[in-house]
């Protein structure tokens, strides 16, 4: 089938399906030409349809089924003909055999890949008939089938079997050899996989008395997974601290070390801490996805009228801004979304981190070195000897850094940062407590951005339900009594949230503007509750208010706001 016809079917499609007018066909088709962009994908971009509804109409242009996933029974005969690793690589399953054929689920840019199709028929060793679903659905499918845990488990038992056999890993002239082992290498390598496929951000490797303890922290949540056997241990530890060059001698102290695998055809980067404990060494590796760093603000869950509240603070060409929480609350991530924004070829961005966990292009990055001196305040120093325009400084930890930053918001720079604080008022009154004069904190700090981490409902299976008015009157919900009680969704879960009732998470934010009210309020050293009561007369949304608004929207739940903001 031509481009030509195929493009008219696939339009057809969506105008007979009601998906889409002529009109806005035909306004996409135009722009398309003239941008040379897929008029599909402007279609996704306007809001006309969704991403299933364009990768529907392409399957049936292209006379291909396309079929839902998510709920589909797949045949685990089937998905076992071909190998995980093929599955991974293409982005495509194995669904059943039917006729002697396999059926096998593709995502629309793999339909006309020849290469991938003969791999599929080579490896199965049957004809294959292919249908579209969508991409997610394919990889969700594919993680839930090729889970890593049985493999893992046969894994523990044949390397208990050699530690009966031979000789111990404890003895440092067996460690080299011990690491090297195959089994070993697989094991560490299906942990750190099915960790990325899990979405998880942390891996905690964890000994105990009688096992060691593996657990995934998913969408903020620490999640068990199976533990390995005692025996495992030693060999375990001393191959992660290889893959990350750190001393597999040196047991008593901490030490930290960084590692790259390939997953998928991309880079993964994890940055490792390991910590002795009674019962060995634990070990911690924070997965660094590096599409974090390419996040914009809309993909951060800002309310409209937030983002227009931080919007007026960093695209002034001077002045501090502060972005407070938790760790783990995204604060690194909302600052190089901040710095996406701001980047352009006329600015000389420098940023100092500690340690520098994404590479962004545009940017001149420096990480600090205590041992070497390179301090975040000697840095500072540094950088503003070589005419930045905006600076980002992982975070401000005591008088002297905050002092420097201080001055080179006065100076005509913008400074990024961020600060541990519960709220944003509370900033204020950390600053002073670190020794700024309040009149210079007033002068310098133009916007001050607390945030939290919540988990999203997953789409699949989120239920609707009226609350209890006597609930929401006593969480101060938005709501009036005589009013009709609003719907609200809670988690259920299902195969595509693996049964947790959420999949993601979004951001909870409380902006506030240093205002000439709240500067006052700093210089006559005002309480965190009076700046607080002031901001809120302003306009400010506090964390569980902006909260409320993403329940009622349907993005999370009342309990997940009740866990993440006091």
């Amino acid at each position: 089938m031509s481009s030509t016809v195929a493009g008219d079917a696939l339009f057809g499609y969506l105008i007979r399906q009601g998906l889409a007018t002529t009109e806005q066909v035909g306004d996409a088709q135009a722009e398309a030409t003239r941008l040379g962009r897929p008029a599909l994908q402007l279609l996704v971009e306007r809001g006309v349809i969704t991403r299933g509804d364009a990768a529907k109409a392409a399957a049936a242009a292209f006379g291909h089924d396309f079929i839902e996933l998510a709920d589909y029974s797949i045949d685990p005969a089937a998905a076992a003909l071909l190998p995980p690793d093929t599955a991974r690589n293409y982005g495509v399953l194995p669904l059943r055999i039917e006729d002697g054929r396999i059926i096998v689920a593709v995502p629309l840019t793999q339909l006309a890949n020849l290469e991938m199709r003969e791999d599929v028929e080579r490896l199965t060793r049957r004809p294959a008939t292919l249908v579209v679903a969508s991409r997610d659905d394919i990889v969700m499918k594919i993680n839930d089938m090729y889970r890593a845990e049985g493999e893992l488990t046969n894994l523990a038992r044949t390397l208990i079997a050699e530690e009966d056999a031979g000789p111990s890993a404890e003895n440092l002239d067996n460690l080299t050899e011990v690491v090297d082992e195959t089994p070993i290498v697989r094991y560490v390598n299906l942990l750190i996989q099915q960790a990325i496929n899990d979405r998880a951000s942390d891996i905690h490797v964890e000994p105990a008395e009688h096992d060691v303890r593996v657990r995934y922290r998913i969408d903020g949540v620490l999640k068990e997974m199976p533990p390995a056997p005692k025996a495992m241990q030693p060999g375990i530890i001393s191959r992660l601290k290889v893959m990350s060059e750190m001393d597999i001698a040196e047991r008593r102290r901490p030490q930290d070390g960084r590692l790259s695998v390939t997953f998928q055809g991309r880079p993964v980067d994890l940055r490792v801490a390991s910590l002795p404990t009674v019962w060995g060494e634990k070990l911690v590796m924070r997965i660094l996805d590096n599409s974090t760093a390419q996040l914009s603000l809309d993909q951060l869950g800002f309310s409209p009228y937030n983002k227009d509240r931080f919007q007026t603070a960093y695209t002034k060409p001077y002045g501090m801004i502060l972005v407070t929480g938790p760790t783990g609350s995204g604060k690194s991530t909302t600052l190089y979304a901040t710095l996406n924004a701001v980047n352009r070829p006329d600015v000389n961005i420098i940023t100092v981190e500690d340690p520098v966990e994404y590479r962004l292009a545009g940017v001149n990055q420096m990480q600090t070195n205590a041992k070497a001196g390179m301090t975040f305040a000697v840095a500072l120093r540094t950088i503003l000897r070589a005419d930045p325009d905006i600076v980002l400084i992982g975070e401000v930890r005591d008088e002297e850094t905050s002092m420097i930053a201080i001055e080179a918001a006065l100076t005509g720079h913008l400074v990024l940062t961020t600060l541990h604080t519960n709220d944003a008022p509370s900033a204020i009154t950390r600053l002073t407590e670190m020794g700024i004069e309040p009149f210079l904190v007033a002068s310098a700090v133009a916007c001050v951005l607390a945030q939290r981490l919540t988990r999203r409902l997953c789409e699949k299976c989120k239920e609707p339900y009226q609350p209890e008015a006597e609930h929401l009157m006593s969480l101060n919900f938005p709501w009036e009594p005589g009013t009709p009680l609003p719907t609200l969704y809670r988690a259920v879960g299902c195969q595509y949230c693996a049964g947790t009732g959420y999949k993601g998470r979004t951001a909870l934010h409380e902006v506030m503007i240093m205002t000439e009210e709240i500067e006052r309020l700093a210089v006559n050293h005002a309480s965190s509750e009076d700046v607080a009561r002031v901001a809120r007369d302003q306009g400010m949304h506090t964390l569980r208010e902006d909260g409320w608004i993403k329940v009622t929207q349907g993005i999370t739940t009342i309990q997940e706001i009740l866990r993440v903001v006091s």
